[in-house]
């Protein structure tokens, strides 16, 4: 059970939330919503002309609606933004952002009723998940297409997912859940439409599954240091606290961890003709810890926004009713490009780590292409290329979003983020990520295992382990697709187990 205040979820509270967790609305959360609805309430009454209150929207923001069309103003806001196009969101996706959403009305700075934000919590609870299409948002005012979705199912319009992902009506979906379709009131409309809890739900689940593909992508590269008869030396920790990087110094540890007590390395301490190895074995705690702080650094911005006000007009508790533009997704756009480009980083060193692999001239006496039978065996020659071809589609998308602009709504959003482009992005490189990182745990498991009898050192053994669990050797070839795809799932769901530091 997760409970919405408003304050910052942490991508783990997202990511459970989005795998089922259930959500309640907190007390306080409803006084502060309460007490932020009467002043809108008291606007309404007396007649004074505010923004978003009694007012067109955008470019027709200059115009005064009267009272007695303040509810058909918000239905018709709703209608006219839900204008999304493309497949929907995935149930898990559409769950974070609904519980977003209802976590920024708890902070009662939105002048919607506590029912709203319950409403949305009702519809958690009985899995009623809106259709809301991924295209369609530039991320100012905010995600105002994909949240026009969210807001058209719970006035009853419009389709949702059910249990089981089956489309269906809204209004058939919450008449079985016993819910009557949400009445929107003066500004609620408005309240549900302008933020950024598309962007921040897309792309705060693609940063959880980076985050945990990154220590899968280090295992992998110390796995395949075992296979190919590389050197811990250059992890040394006197070599990173001498710069003093903080990502790198978590890499180096955790490698460190991995290759402890390895007989592999020991069979070549002495007479090894080699000084250094590649860039690619060499450079992981430099390349792996960049991208390490990267991530970590998007993600502390993307948890500040989960608790954000991202709404406007924004009600203060003195009354104070005020424009802004906290709807703009320019502090997530640009943190999921960065994260685009140090996930596609990763790609780019694990795919050179594959090379070596099955590259008869790179992989230290291993059987080219890793094949039992070479010439009549092709064995690991074209899941290299997969990743060279998910590697190529990687770096195409990692070309920011952030730094386009179109201007829309008359000009009156003049710069807007394409935040959610951002986020939809990164999501694709990191299906990329989890998929090229199987195929190197899966080409160094089998390299590691052609150094048998030597074992590998006790963290890279676990990993052996846990990839043999799910896909066994490769003694004849045969077709590695669907095996990648597991490994890959497996990643995604934390099924490889974690490795600590130490």
């Amino acid at each position: 059970m997760r409970t919405l205040t408003g304050v910052r979820l942490s991508l783990d509270d997202l990511e459970a939330i989005a795998s089922g967790a259930s959500v309640r609305l907190g007390r306080d959360a409803k006084a502060r919503m309460a007490r932020s609805r009467a002043w809108v309430d008291r606007i309404v009454d007396e007649g004074r002309v505010v923004y978003g209150i009694n007012t067109g929207f955008g470019k027709l923001s200059d115009l005064t609606i009267p009272k007695s069309q303040l509810r058909t103003l918000q239905v018709n806001l709703v209608r006219s933004h839900a204008c999304g196009v493309g497949p929907p969101l995935s149930p898990a996706e559409t769950r974070a952002m609904v519980a977003l959403r209802t976590n920024v009305l708890a902070l009662g700075t939105s002048g919607a009723r506590p029912e709203v934000a319950e409403h949305l919590v009702a519809m958690l609870g009985a899995e009623i998940h809106p259709w809301i299409p991924e295209s369609g948002s530039v991320g100012a005012s905010g995600d105002l297409a994909p949240l026009a979705h969210l807001a058209l199912a719970a006035i009853g319009e419009g389709r949702v997912l059910g249990p089981g992902g089956k489309a269906r009506s809204a209004r058939a979906a919450l008449t079985s859940a016993g819910l009557r379709p949400l009445r929107l009131e003066a500004k609620e409309g408005l309240a549900l439409l302008n933020g950024t809890q598309a962007m921040t739900a897309v792309g705060g689940l693609a940063l959880h599954r980076a985050l945990r593909c990154l220590d899968a992508a280090t295992a992998a590269g110390a796995m395949t240091l075992e296979a190919l008869l590389g050197t811990p030396v250059a992890f040394d920790s006197r070599i990173h606290e001498a710069r003093g990087q903080a990502g790198q110094i978590a890499i180096a540890a955790q490698l460190r961890t991995l290759l402890d007590r390895s007989q592999i390395r020991e069979s070549h301490r002495e007479n090894d003709p080699r000084v250094q190895d590649a860039y690619c074995l060499r450079c992981m705690p430099q390349v792996h810890g960049a991208a390490l702080d990267a991530l970590r650094n998007a993600q502390d911005i993307v948890e500040i926004e989960t608790g954000a006000a991202t709404d406007n007009p924004l009600v203060f508790d003195d009354g104070s009713i005020l424009s802004g533009g906290n709807f703009h997704g320019a502090p997530v756009a640009l943190q999921l490009d960065f994260a685009a480009i140090a996930v596609t980083d990763l790609m780019s060193i694990s795919e050179r780590r594959i090379d070596r692999l099955v590259n008869p001239d790179l992989n230290e006496g291993l059987p080219p292409f890793l094949s039992p039978k070479a010439g009549v065996s092709s064995g690991f020659m074209i899941p290299h290329v997969t990743a060279a071809a998910l590697l190529n589609e990687a770096k195409v998308l990692a070309h920011p979003a952030s730094v386009d602009n179109v201007p829309t709504s008359g000009g009156k959003e003049d710069h807007v983020s394409m935040g959610m482009t951002s986020a939809l992005k990164l999501r694709r490189i990191v299906d990329h990520f989890e998929r090229v990182v199987a195929i190197e745990l899966l080409a160094a498991t089998e390299g590691v295992e052609y150094r048998h009898p030597l074992k590998p050192g006790k963290g890279v053994t676990r990993w052996v382990d846990a990839v043999r669990r799910i896909v066994p050797p490769v003694r004849r070839d045969r077709a590695l697709g669907e095996d990648i795809e597991r490994l890959a799932a497996a990643i995604r769901t934390g099924l490889v187990p974690p490795v600590s530091s130490g």
